[in-house]
């Protein structure tokens, strides 16, 4: 910070020199700097909230999901198992673990097992997947912004509900943690379209989602997926299902 003072000074003759001086105020501290997030929506209550905004990273709807599919596994860190004392079912559970290193993207337990390549160390472990890149660097830049519990609710557009473009992005954040490669949940795969259409024509997908009587509750071990995504599969579905 720059403070200014204005200086009087009186020469012989007595005339007044009007001057400036410039004091360097310079703060000091030790904290992570955090960015500055100017009109940062978040949740007000009452289920209510402010409108989103497009560079902020929302916890509650970019994150937890993701993570409850791919970590919050029995044996893993669900409530019942937490696994190395560590818990990933909700924001509080993964702060109080003491795995994320708030302003620094680069360091906490959390960044350097999912980004660990030794099979023996890396979460989640094989046979499942790794987060994807993309997963990786949404987790990172919420760290960066301050690891908020941020919830956002930008309204739901179900105008244009695609495959490609709406259904898989649901799939692979909310789901593929448990249903992919050799050995899926139940036997089902949801990785690719085939798998997710098979499901979707025998009524799995959305009797687990919707947690119909005699299906089994999908997410496991969660709650279910927000109203909006049902509400897209729902239509995906009832379009027939088709690779769109």
């Amino acid at each position: 910070m720059i403070q200014m003072n204005t200086v009087y000074q009186r020469k012989s003759n007595g005339t007044i020199i009007l001057g400036l001086i410039l004091f360097l105020v310079v703060s000091c501290k030790h904290e992570i700097p955090l960015p500055i997030i100017s009109n940062v929506p978040v949740d007000i209550g009452n289920g209510n909230t402010l409108p989103c905004d497009s560079d902020s990273v929302y916890f509650n709807q970019q994150i937890l999901p993701f993570l409850i599919a791919n970590c919050a596994q029995s044996g893993r860190h669900d409530a019942a198992s937490h696994q190395d004392g560590v818990t990933i079912t909700s924001y509080q559970t993964l702060m109080n673990s003491g795995i994320i290193e708030i302003g620094d993207p680069n360091d906490g337990d959390l960044i350097e097992v999912i980004t660990d390549t030794d099979p023996s160390d890396r979460m989640p472990p094989p046979p499942a997947a790794l987060l994807t890149a993309q997963q990786i660097q949404l987790i990172q830049t919420w760290i960066a912004q301050g690891a908020q519990n941020l919830n956002c609710d930008g309204g739901c557009d179900t105008s244009n509900v695609t495959f490609n473009a709406v259904i898989k992005p649901i799939m692979q954040n909310k789901c593929q943690g448990c249903h992919q490669g050799t050995s899926p949940g139940g036997g089902v795969n949801l990785s690719t379209y085939l798998g997710v259409q098979g499901s979707a024509i025998d009524g799995s997908l959305l009797g687990s989602i919707e947690h119909g009587s005699g299906w089994s509750a999908m997410p496991k071990n969660s709650s279910k997926l927000p109203d909006c995504d049902i509400a897209k599969i729902r239509i995906w579905v009832n379009a027939g299902a088709p690779n769109n």
